[in-house]
Order: C-alpha cells, then structure tokens, then sequence
C-alpha cells in the first residue's frame, strides 16, 4: 500500500482528475443553496484547481436535518454492528483501490509531498477506518455491581448528530481520525473541512455512497469558517462537534456551544511542543534524524511538530552538527515528485505569516532562513532564547528553535514553560531519568527517546490550551461519540415488596 510512483506517473493521474466541487448531502452532490462557490488553488503553483460549493447557513441547517432523519429512523444508529462494520470496511477497501487517486488529489489541494501522502497519510486513513470498523463489535457494554434484588446496565448509545471541523494540515487523515469512531458508535455526521483542504473529503463521500453507507449518515458541507462552520457550531440540533485546528478557532466553539444548545465540544488544537535532549543521549546521529523528523515533517504543519529543541549544553555543538546534516537532506521542490520532503505551504496566507517569522529570526539563523517563490520555506535552524517570540509562539512552518540549558531540571521547566501541552519528547541513555521526565512533561503525548504521536491503539489529545473533551485514536475516541445510559432493573418479587 505503500507504493511509489514516478512523477510522470504523478503528474498524468493529476492531469487526469475529476474533481468533485459540490457538496455531499443526503447521498447525492449538490451546489450551495446559494450558488456561491470558492476557488481552491494549487499552493504549490496558484493554478486554479476547481470551483466548490460554498455552503452557507441553509446548507447546514439542509445537512443537519437529513443527518437528523437518518439518525431518528435507525437507518445506521440501529443496525446491526456487524453490519455497520462491513460498511466500513467496504469503504476502506474503496480508498485502498483509489489510494494513487487520492494521494494525487491530497498533494494538489493541500501542497503536501506526495511522498508524505502516498507512504503515510492514505496508508494510515485506511489504516484508522479498518480498525474502528473491526473495534464496533468488539466493545461490550457492562453490569454494574447492584445489590441481589436489582440488575444496573450500563450502556452506551450514540450521541446523535455530530459536527465534525477538519484542520488542512491532514485532510483525509484527520477525516479518518472522526469519522472512523462517530460512525462506528453509529452517530451521524456532518463535515466541514477546512475550506483550503475540501476535494478528498468530497471524493471519500463519493466512495461511502458507493460502500453502501445510507443517505445522510455521511455528509459534506465545504465552505467558509464563518459561513459554514460557525452555524454547524451554532445548530440546535447538533449534539456535538469535535474540533481540530487553532486555539483560536477552538475558543469560538465553546462560545457557539454556550450561545446555543450547550451541544459537547471536543478540541484538539495547537503545540510548541519541546524535544528535550540530555546530554547522555545515545547514538547522536538517530536523535538527530528524529529531531529533524519532527520538525520539519509535513512542512512543519503539525500541530505535533517537534519545533522547540532543548538540548544540555554538554551535547549541543554534537548535536546540531548532526541536526544540520541531516535537515540538508530535507530538499524543496514540487510536491509531485516523489523524491521532494518539503513541499508548498498551504496558503498564501500561511506562507506569509511563517516566512515573517523568519524576519524575527535574522541573526539567529543556523541553517536556512529563506522563503522561496512565495510558496516554500526552506528547513530552517534557529539558536534564541526561551522567551523569545520564535520560541513560544506556535508558527506551523518549518522552522526548528534550539534553547540551550544547563541541567535535567532547567529542560523540564523550559518545555513545561508553554501555554500547551499536546506532545513532547526526551531522549537520554538513563532509563529511569528518562521516565522521571516523561512523567513530569505536561503533555498528552510523551515520546521517548524517539520522536512520535503513537498508533491508532492509543489516545492523542493535549494539555492547557492543546485541547479537551476527549481524545482521537484508541477505544477512548469511541467515548467521545457515545452517551452513558444507567437502566436500572428491580428484581424483587412484587407480593414481596407489597409485605415490606
């Protein structure tokens, strides 16, 4: 599944596209009630991909209302569980199928390399959806402990519809991310993806039609955060929405929520997350390919991103010589060609507020420091203080900052030092020091002595102002999207209690 193509290849299959540009409602494409429509573009290029349906508020209260009929009538939250995972799995069987299709789609509407969208995120959507599908019979409600005279069931029941706001760092995966768990605890959904980012959810609602998914279960509306985002937030009949992207963002939802029907957020949002280094690390030159893995993956667009590198003045000259060999490795180029790591950041606008922090950076700068074309960032190394902008802000761009420190105690309070909390890292040869670390870091996710987020099986969510509510990935996504409901049996004989 995780086979290359030549860019040749690549680039006749983009050729090749039929892009769908109309939102998906009911089980059938429809323009916006408006007729308005929004021009996604190749960040890469600028050239103008397709024209798509803005959806506005009548949109979304249409989407919400079948989503609504299709959860009351049964038609999904009352099938079988057998059935509703053969479904699924139908569907990922579909993107398997289509995955160079979709691979190609991702990189054009995104700027994502395609290397990036062939060997990680198509692979692993398939990979989230498949596991979700075979998790839907496999989690068994309880029995409480109740007294011999009653039977307490514990169940839980889908939370019914549920507003899902995608982020355009990962599109498809991070559509897998929600779907996967709303739709296998038999929830409805509505999708908004990020209005940069909306052609592959477009296409895998075409392909969930195709797998047999009823209408309404699964529906797409593309559009502005204003026009399409804030009234799902807003809807009365929406009874949750998970969230990723911006703090920001993240803020205006608890808002939306209390302004209306006190509907369940769940958020996931931003990092500035800290690798800590201590100087007793091993095999210098594996922390450095993590090190540089995690910075400058995905352009630095990841809200997990390793962007703060905190290293023990012992180690640091070693270190970075290492850092620096191999972030050089890390080439700029079109994100069609298969042997390119950084592609196109995803916006005008996103290029514009990363390479302005590369102004700040003038004097400071290790390794690169150049914004190329107006659309790439070249990997770029940054030596500044813990208080410093560059270090605190989350950027969202390819550009690593190094904090030197002087003790194990110093690296711990500097990573903690962060309005965040979603990922973090340490590496040392000190087994017990490590974990000590791993303990102390406030954060939702701690990798040790390794860059990474873990797999499917285990939670992801973050700390403070990282987000809340719940948690992507693992059995704990499905509690997200489920309801607890105590039935409460009295087994006594009715003469019995009629003598008491």
């Amino acid at each position: 599944m995780t086979d290359l193509l030549t860019r040749e290849e690549y680039e006749a299959l983009a050729a090749s596209l039929e892009l769908p540009t109309n939102a998906f409602v009911d089980g059938a494409f429809r323009p916006a009630q408006s007729g308005k429509t929004f021009a996604t573009v190749n960040p890469a290029t600028g050239a103008k991909l397709a024209d798509v349906a803005a959806c506005g508020p009548q949109d979304v209260d249409f989407a919400v209302a079948k989503a609504r009929d299709a959860f009351e009538d049964g038609r999904w939250s009352r099938l079988h569980p057998g059935e509703r995972k053969q479904a699924l799995l139908r569907l990922a069987k579909l993107l398997e199928r289509n995955r160079h299709e979709l691979a190609v789609m991702e990189s054009l509407d995104s700027g994502k390399p395609i290397y990036d969208c062939a060997t990680v995120d198509i692979p692993e959507t398939i990979h989230v959806l498949r596991w979700h599908a075979e998790l839907i019979d496999k989690i068994y409600d309880q029995v409480a402990p109740a007294s011999d005279d009653h039977l307490a069931l514990v169940l839980r029941e889908p939370v019914g519809v549920v507003g899902l706001v995608l982020p355009w760092n990962f599109p498809l995966l991070m559509l897998a991310w929600k779907i996967g768990p709303a739709l296998a605890a038999g929830c409805t959904v509505v999708v908004k993806p990020a209005a940069e980012t909306s052609l592959t959810a477009l296409r895998v609602a075409e392909l969930a039609l195709e797998a047999g998914l009823p209408a309404g279960v699964l529906n797409i509306i593309p559009g502005s955060g204003a026009e399409a985002g804030e009234p799902l937030g807003r809807h009365p009949d929406v009874d949750m929405v998970s969230f990723t992207g911006s703090t920001a963002t993240g803020r205006r939802f608890l808002g939306y929520s209390a302004e209306s029907n006190l509907k369940e957020i769940v958020l996931e949002m931003g990092g500035k997350n800290p690798c800590i280094v201590l100087d007793d690390a091993e095999d210098l030159d594996a922390v450095a390919a993590h090190v540089v893995n995690g910075a400058f993956w995905n352009m630095g667009e990841n809200c997990s991103a390793a962007s703060r590198l905190i290293v023990q003045k012992g180690v640091r000259e070693r270190l970075l010589a290492k850092v620096i060999e191999h972030a050089r490795e890390w080439n700029v180029g079109d994100p069609l060609d298969p042997s390119v790591r950084i592609g196109a950041l995803v916006s005008k606008a996103h290029f514009d507020k990363v390479s302005g922090y590369l102004d700040l950076a003038k004097g400071k700068v290790l390794m690169g420091g150049k914004a190329i074309g107006g659309t790439h960032v070249e990997p770029t190394i940054v030596e500044t203080a813990p208080d410093h902008r560059i270090a605190r802000e989350e950027i969202f761009g390819p550009i690593l900052t190094v904090i030197e420190v002087a003790s194990f105690e110093e690296a711990i309070r500097v990573a903690n030092d962060t309005d965040y909390g979603l990922a973090a890292s340490i590496f040392s040869a000190n087994g017990k020091r490590a974990l000590r670390g791993a303990r102390m870091l406030r954060a939702g996710t701690v990798a040790v002595n390794s860059f990474g987020e873990g797999d499917i099986s285990t939670p992801f969510g973050g700390f403070k102002q990282s987000g809340f509510g719940g948690r992507d990935n693992g059995f704990h996504a499905h509690d997200q999207y489920t309801q607890l409901k105590t039935i409460w049996l009295d087994l006594t004989d009715s003469a019995d209690t009629a003598i008491d």
